[in-house]
């Protein structure tokens, strides 16, 4: 199944990404979108000028790396997470 590249689906990735405890900030900048530990803080940063496609996927990639806690979600999450996992991410 593929990602719809709707202002839905990222909403969707973002609440997703909050549940399992991120923190997911829009910052302006010359970079990629990427995430990191910091002190045991789990922090998204997006780069607010990339498109709706290029967030989606860096998200959505992000999730399928991360070890996720899905006991936090609700049922509506979890089947929304585990078809992330089984989606090819494309850039």
């Amino acid at each position: 199944m593929a990602l719809t590249f709707t202002q839905h689906t990222l909403d969707k990735l973002e609440l997703l990404l909050k549940t399992l405890g991120f923190k997911l900030r829009y910052e302006k900048g010359n970079f990629k979108t990427g995430s990191c530990v910091l002190e045991n803080n789990k922090m998204i940063v997006v780069n607010k000028f990339s498109n709706l496609e290029s967030k989606i996927n860096a998200l959505a990639e992000l999730l399928q790396r991360t070890d996720a806690d899905d006991s936090l979600l609700d049922d509506k999450q979890k089947a929304f997470l585990y078809m992330l996992k089984q989606t090819k991410i494309e850039f």
